[in-house]
């Protein structure tokens, strides 16, 4: 709970109403990479370019460590740029986020992660994972945030179910797994002036969107920009994305 009480502190300190304009207290900006399925797809799954298989994943994996990069947690992201600098981030950070919660998590990305020794993000959509996996996801040092009961098109539902899908998928979380669920991911990045103030309203710290480049202090904690790593990207393509050559 240390890591709970030490947010409340910092959300005190930066109200949600003022994170975007208060100023930035350090330069650096972290990319958020955004994955899915890491699994080869079935013939004929839908959306197979979401899926990216094993082989190609621990390659990725391969080519940060070589290139000294070192995962991190927004939430550790968060306290570095709201600390005044005596939260410091490591060289080159980057937050690996997995979005719905698959199987694969537990049994394909935290062995590879915790070998590793990195931690990373669980954007859970609430029942795609049984308790106790995400149980082991989160004493293997992973974080665990919201990304809704159903995954609906935010912008499209109603004031209730908007409610329900943002504020009551965050307590949901909270009282089941005890942990501070202060970020929030919108499905499909899709999110309009309503969307963000119901996220405001429930009490995230920021928000998760899509769209390249890297997340910065000066920037509005409630649209984070991450780059979605496809089938399609291999090494080369995530190395392309972070501004480097494979």
């Amino acid at each position: 709970m240390r890591t709970a009480l030490a947010l409340a502190a910092l959300a005190l300190a930066w109200p949600a109403s003022e994170a975007a304009a208060a100023p930035a207290v350090t330069t650096t900006r972290v990319p958020i990479l955004e994955y899915h399925v890491i699994a080869d797809p079935a013939a004929g799954a839908p959306n197979q370019g979401l899926y990216v298989s094993p082989a190609v994943f621990r390659a990725q994996l391969d080519w940060l460590a070589g290139h000294r990069y070192h995962p991190v947690t927004l939430d550790q992201v968060f306290r570095s740029w709201r600390s005044m600098g005596r939260v410091p981030l490591p060289p080159r950070p980057v937050v690996l986020t997995f979005d719905d919660g698959y199987p694969e998590d537990v049994s394909v990305v935290m062995p590879e992660l915790r070998a590793r020794g990195w931690r990373a993000v669980l954007n859970l959509q609430i029942g795609n994972l049984v308790p106790a996996r995400v149980r082991e996801l989160i004493a293997a040092g992973w974080e665990v945030d919201a990304h809704t009961f159903t995954h609906p098109d935010l912008t499209t539902v109603g004031p209730a179910q908007l409610h329900r899908e943002v504020a009551t998928a965050r307590k949901w979380i909270q009282n089941v797994f005890h942990v501070a669920v202060d970020f929030f991911c919108y499905p499909a990045g899709r999110y309009d002036d309503a969307v963000l103030r119901e996220v405001r309203r429930a009490g995230y710290l920021g928000g998760e969107a899509e769209g390249g480049g890297a997340a910065s202090p000066n920037g509005d904690p409630y649209t984070l920009p991450r780059i979605e790593v496809l089938r399609s990207a291999g090494v080369t393509g995530v190395a392309a994305q972070l501004g480097q050559t494979a």
